[in-house]
């Protein structure tokens, strides 16, 4: 049986929006299966809104799930559990500056840290272990000691905020669009850190990103979601390369296209347009899919495995 570090089965969230009298209900995550294995990097992509976030706030317990099921090294979450407190999980969010009160001293974090899991039993210990760690992304516990979050740099915050996350020796890395909000020359160094650590420290990471260019670099395996659902899975090079599903090659053909005055959104704000595919009955990409046909506007398509590539579309059924 393959070692999985998280396993995700049919997991599902339906929100409810709208007044008393005209309430709708979306179902944002919709019955998302996929795994990461020891020292992986596995990515899940997709537009904003998709549904990716939301996944990633039930794997960590800040979210309710409607049903499924979040395994975490074979053992199943239970209701309301934070799992960074008892799977060796940790999270790395979007925003560094937004991680750490400008008006504390970040080292104060770490030491909190240690002591709240009791894993030294002196400050010189506590100082050996924090230098460990923030050595193994590249800085020293000299260079950030009694500094304040404004007196670094938005790379070198995130790298601290990576080593506060490697404090606990954990076993998976939850990263959250990690390198969207730091510029563009550092984001590299971030990627290329999170394959340092999964070569040489075995650490699994769940990468979330809507950048394919930086998916397709780090990432050993990836989903793609759309409205909730993930419409293609499978090695990162066959899934960016020679895209399956009509979705996937829009994608991919839109990589090329750059323009500095086009933006990701950072928050998810239903529009009439995204509330309509996600309350649509048949697939959800059938209203701007080239190829649809009728069957597509009828009844949700069922993966089908495509060499090593998984696709819910009826192209291929």
């Amino acid at each position: 049986m393959e070692e999985k570090v998280l396993d995700i089965v049919e997991l599902t969230k339906v929100f409810t929006i709208g007044s008393l009298l005209s309430r709708v209900r979306i179902t944002a995550v919709d019955r998302v299966s996929f795994h990461v294995r020891p020292a992986e990097i596995f990515c899940l992509a997709g537009e904003s809104g998709c549904g990716k976030s939301t996944t990633a706030k039930m794997i960590m317990g800040f979210e309710e799930p409607t049903s499924g099921t979040i395994i975490h090294n074979g053992k199943p979450s239970g209701r309301h559990e934070k799992v960074w407190l008892t799977q060796r999980t940790q999270a790395i969010f979007q925003d560094p500056f937004g991680t750490f009160n400008p008006l504390r001293t970040v080292d104060r974090y770490f030491f909190e840290t240690l002591h709240n899991y009791k894993l030294v039993q002196s400050r010189a210990e506590a100082i050996d272990w924090i230098d460990r760690k923030l050595r193994s992304v590249g800085l020293s516990y000299e260079e950030f000691a009694d500094k304040y979050p404004n007196e670094f740099s938005g790379g070198q915050l995130q790298r601290i905020s990576i080593a506060r996350a490697l404090l606990t020796n954990p076993t998976l890395l939850i990263a959250d669009e990690p390198v969207s909000m730091v510029d563009a020359s550092l984001r590299m160094s971030i990627v290329n850190l999170f394959k340092q650590l999964c070569d040489e420290l075995g650490v699994s990471v769940l990468y979330i990103t809507h950048d394919l260019a930086t998916a397709y670099y780090v990432s050993e395996r990836i989903a793609i979601m759309f409205r909730g659902n993930i419409i293609e899975m499978g090695p990162v090079e066959q899934v960016l390369m020679e895209p399956k599903h009509p979705y996937t090659q829009l994608l991919r053909e839109s990589i090329p296209e750059a323009d500095p005055r086009k933006r990701w959104a950072t928050k998810i704000s239903l529009t009439e347009l995204e509330q309509q595919e996600y309350l649509r009955t048949g697939c959800k990409f059938a209203g701007r899919c080239p190829r649809v046909m009728n069957k597509c506007l009828e009844q949700a398509p069922t993966d089908v495995l495509v060499d090593d590539t998984l696709v819910k579309c009826y192209l291929y059924a």
